[in-house]
């Protein structure tokens, strides 16, 4: 089965980190948001493509586990790969690695679920996302 992952560089800013240097927990959430859209440009599975498609997908879970901490001006990146599943939910596992030495920092994953326009849980798995799944080569 093809395996579809993306990877993003970035710099811990100051306004990451707290008073003792390092990043703060809750910076996490967005380094994964930065590799969802990474990914999301990369196989054209960006937001508003699938809000003109009609849906929404919110985040429904989110787990992190942390290995070794990060500080104020160290270069990471994360890596992002969609695992497929059948059900119609959009599932990624990720890696945050620091660049120097390819130290695993921190893993972790998010779940989201596709909501139509009136907020509705959708049971079935989307025609739009079906069919991106095909052209991926996922079934």
């Amino acid at each position: 089965m093809r395996v579809l992952k993306t990877e993003k560089e970035f710099e811990i800013r100051f306004s990451e980190v707290d008073s003792m240097g390092i990043v703060w927990h809750g910076s996490y959430p967005l380094y994964f948001e930065d590799a969802r859209e990474a990914f999301g440009k990369e196989y054209n599975l960006e937001y508003l493509y699938m809000f003109d498609q009609g849906f929404y997908a919110p985040l429904v879970e989110l787990h992190f586990e942390y290995k070794r901490p990060l500080k104020y001006k160290d270069r990471a990146k994360i890596e992002i790969v969609y695992r497929n599943t059948a059900a119609a939910k959009l599932i990624f596992d990720y890696k945050i690695l620091y660049i120097s030495d390819n130290q695993l920092i921190a893993t972790g994953y998010s779940v989201q679920v596709f909501l139509d326009r009136d907020f509705n849980l959708m049971w079935e798995m989307p025609e739009f996302f079906k069919k991106w799944k095909e052209l991926n080569g996922l079934k």
